[in-house]
């Protein structure tokens, strides 16, 4: 009797030292979230550092939780091609918001 399998043969597992890890940089990455939050860098700063410091910590979760690091090319151009059209989207706004004529407002 023969088996079919179908995606991936081998099963990968995160050892507890590593989820140890990432905890820890996910709660040390939301603790300064919270610190950028509550100190006045100026509007745009806050913005910033706020979404980098979110990037890093959904990167994070993509690579670890959503087991991106075991995958193949293929996953990983589906994984960010989403990132790059949120990316378009998000630049084409903030060049619009930068064209508007404020007297008609």
């Amino acid at each position: 009797m023969s088996t079919q399998t179908y995606g991936h043969e081998e099963h990968h597992e995160i050892g507890p030292k590593t989820l140890i890890m990432v905890w820890a940089a996910l709660t040390i990455l939301t603790c300064v979230t919270v610190y950028v939050a509550t100190v006045d860098f100026g509007r745009s700063l806050n913005i910033i550092s706020a979404m980098v410091i979110a990037s890093i910590k959904a990167s994070i979760v993509a690579y670890y939780f959503m087991h991106l690091k075991f995958e193949d090319k293929l996953t990983w151009i589906y994984a960010l091609y989403p990132m790059f059209l949120l990316f378009l989207l998000i630049a084409t706004t903030i060049m619009e918001t930068f064209t508007r004529n404020p007297a008609l407002y």
